[in-house]
């Protein structure tokens, strides 16, 4: 789904990503992708299998650069993990009971309450045959795990954290949509600018005969402000209207007799 808009701002805080022994740069790509998507972009790397850089992951994070470009290649995973406060481990095996599991939302938010309180957290994901080791696991503090088929419950990397990065998001859904999401605030219409609307348009259409017959005039006019009144316009909206309806004036209008001209389509009778 295309979306991509260089003069948006660029949404980049977050947990930190940790692929352990990550195999292919598609695969590196692809995680740089998700990340960029949800607002997350510090990606570490523990001894990547093809090396790094990577034209490959480059390739597939499909503009993703700013990943690309912080990403920082680590021999071990205590190197990776050393200046972070709390650290996540993504599995989809059961393990030894010792550490909580908690679920993807859960996870977001512990994660999100951390951000704030200015701690630094990250989430770790193992190999893409295997995931992690007892041991790696055990240098996490909690752990988090999916939701899944039972029958068909592998994730590939990407998919792993594209749902962790989602959670992170929505988890700040609350804050974002006052500064992000809602249109720009605009001026509610005056009454006075409501009626220069009716007014406006009452005479363009008196103008072309459509209130006929006369003995139902006054309840069509009625009809007609309620139906232009039944939400509270803004000052653009109305403005919006007003053009519309000033192009009326562009054409002919009818002659005193109420009778149309060749150029224009007789009025129509409308009933109450």
């Amino acid at each position: 789904m295309a979306g991509t808009n260089s003069e948006r701002e660029l949404m980049a805080e977050g947990p930190v990503i940790i692929l352990v022994e990550p195999q292919l740069g598609e695969n590196i790509g692809m995680v740089a992708r998700a990340m960029a998507n949800f607002g997350l972009w510090e990606l570490r790397l523990v001894n990547p299998r093809d090396g790094w850089p990577s034209e490959k992951a480059r390739s597939a994070a499909s503009k993703a650069d700013h990943v690309i470009d912080a990403t920082r290649v680590y021999d071990t995973l205590e190197e990776a993990i050393a200046d972070l406060n709390f650290v996540y481990a993504t599995t989809a095996r059961e393990r030894d009971g010792f550490k909580p599991v908690r679920s993807p939302v859960v996870a977001a938010a512990t994660l999100r309450a951390k951000f704030s309180a200015e701690e630094r957290t990250g989430i770790l994901f193992g190999r893409e045959r295997w995931g992690l080791t007892n041991e790696e696991v055990a240098l996490a503090d909690e752990l988090v795990t999916f939701p899944v088929n039972p029958a068909f419950a592998s994730l590939n990397i990407a998919q792993a954290v594209l749902l962790m990065s989602y959670e992170w998001m929505k988890s700040g859904m609350e804050d974002l949509g006052e500064t992000r999401f809602q249109a720009a605030e605009q001026r509610p219409a005056t009454k006075d600018q409501l009626v220069g609307l009716f007014e406006q348009v009452e005479e363009a259409l008196d103008a072309r005969g459509y209130f006929r017959p006369e003995g139902k005039r006054q309840r069509m006019i009625e009809n007609l402000r309620a139906v232009l009144s039944r939400r509270a316009f803004t000052e653009p909206e109305i403005n919006v209207l007003r053009g519309v309806f000033r192009t009326f004036d562009r054409y002919s209008r009818q002659n005193p007799r109420g009778l149309s001209r060749p150029d224009e389509p007789d009025a129509i009778e409308t009933d109450e």
